[in-house]
């Protein structure tokens, strides 16, 4: 998906029932344009190793999985 669109990556997620995580603004645009879904989070950490994001994820679980059944959230940034 590297190489796709914005619009086409935002599109098959909404299709699939995905939420999207990304360090690109232009999702979290889409989120406040658009509203959900799909949902958006906003990794706002800075560049990292997968394993560190992997693990700002994890420690976050429970406040995703609230996000995720939250009907009127579109979008929420992780710092």
């Amino acid at each position: 998906m590297e190489e796709a669109e914005d619009r086409a990556i935002w599109e098959y997620a909404k299709a699939n029932d995905f939420i999207l995580v990304s360090q690109d603004a232009d999702f979290a645009d889409m989120a406040t344009l658009f509203g959900p879904p799909p949902k958006v989070i906003w990794l706002r950490c800075g560049n990292q190793p997968t394993h560190a994001i992997e693990q700002r994820l994890r420690a976050h679980a429970d406040a995703i999985a609230a996000f995720d059944t939250d009907m009127s959230a579109a979008c929420w940034e992780i710092y």
